[in-house]
């Protein structure tokens, strides 16, 4: 028990301190009086009456000598002391203790239904004042993880069900068709599969966030303008299709970090630069130095976005309008936000003057030259 001990330990400091005391009182008292020669005791007068010496008073305490008695009075007051600093160390361990048993107290009736609420301790800032705002804080992040584990379950839940939703209306309407013959099961089977893919990439995405989200970026040197460039190869016949001008500047930039994680960030970037754009709008991809950081930029035209909306837009299945585009999900940027956090980045995002959208992200790392020394 933390009061009993901090009662001891008062008791002990205490006892130990008058201790000393006496000590230093006496040890004073025999240094002021080292040479002074006893007084003699006058010689006893014979009593008038009877001739003889008066008679001795007794010792009040037979036995006991001066010395003893000397002895046991500092005793009996180290005794009396004792008592009384068990006493108040046990009140002031009462009260130094009193906000540690309140916040205990509280943090028993918190639970997933009430995370909500605070310690809100009371009181001028002190070390425990300090602790209470600490966990105060922790209860707010864990709040606002909670509202956000919430709603992406929900949200999964719903893009989920849609799908099975379709699959299963496609394999029961050959069944109900008395005149379904095997082109119609073909057509079916082959919508199927374009269902399935879509699903496994909505699970693909969702085990990309979820690890980018709980899990630390290796610190691979990873040359993040190679693999921009490599991006933007693989997806130049889809932008060529929509009648895209896709536009580069990239500079030599080594970052540490997870290539596989960065790749996906890329291409998260990129897909959404051309998914949503118009047709003959233009892509920019960007990679440059400033003040110490490697600052990817990527630009797009597209529709017009309020800059109210922006941060939405990185919450996981948020689109700037709810219905799905295709096999789009809402989980690109936010992905891209969870990559970048687990690499220590920092990402803005801005709407594009005439519509679309401007994304920048920075890293931190090394010249090129400097890493090839």
């Amino acid at each position: 028990m933390l009061r009993l001990r901090l009662t001891l330990m008062y008791c002990l400091v205490s006892m130990a301190s008058s201790t000393v005391l006496l000590i230093i009182m006496w040890a004073l008292a025999r240094s002021l009086t080292p040479g002074v020669p006893p007084v003699p005791e006058p010689a006893p007068v014979p009593d008038p009456f009877t001739g003889t010496g008066p008679v001795p008073e007794p010792d009040p305490l037979p036995g006991l000598g001066e010395g003893t008695l000397e002895l046991a009075q500092p005793l009996i007051a180290l005794a009396i002391m004792a008592v009384i600093s068990l006493a108040l160390g046990w009140y002031i361990a009462g009260r130094v203790l009193r906000p540690v048993l309140t916040m205990t107290e509280r943090l028993r009736h918190i639970s997933d239904r009430n995370v909500h609420e605070r310690l809100a301790l009371p009181g001028r800032r002190t070390e425990l004042k300090d602790l209470a705002d600490t966990v105060d804080g922790l209860l707010g992040r864990l709040d606002t993880a909670l509202d956000a584990h919430k709603r992406f379950v929900a949200n999964a839940a719903h893009e989920m069900r849609t799908p099975l939703t379709i699959e299963r209306a496609l394999l029961e309407e050959p069944l109900i068709d008395p005149d379904a013959d095997l082109d119609s099961f073909r057509s079916n089977f082959e919508r199927l599969l374009v269902i399935n893919d879509r699903r496994s990439q909505l699970l693909e995405s969702l085990l990309t966030l979820s690890s980018s989200e709980h899990g630390a970026a290796a610190d691979d040197l990873v040359d993040l303008a190679g693999l921009a460039e490599l991006t933007l190869r693989e997806r130049a016949p889809e932008a060529a299709e929509r009648g895209l001008q896709v536009s580069t500047s990239l500079q030599p930039a080594l970052v540490p970090g997870d290539p596989v994680l960065l790749g996906r960030l890329l291409v998260n970037l990129c897909d959404n630069a051309i998914h949503y754009n118009v047709p003959g709008g233009s892509v920019s991809v960007s990679l440059h130095r400033s003040l110490g950081r490697h600052v990817l930029t990527v630009a797009n035209t597209g529709e017009t976005i309020p800059a109210a909306e922006v941060d939405r837009l990185f919450e996981p299945f948020q689109r700037l309008h709810r219905t799905a585009d295709g096999s789009h999900h809402g989980l690109g940027l936010s992905i891209v936000r969870a990559i970048t956090q687990a690499h220590g980045a920092t990402l803005q995002a801005r709407p594009r003057p005439g519509g679309g959208l401007i994304i920048e992200v920075g890293f931190s790392g090394i010249p090129a030259e400097l890493a090839a020394v």
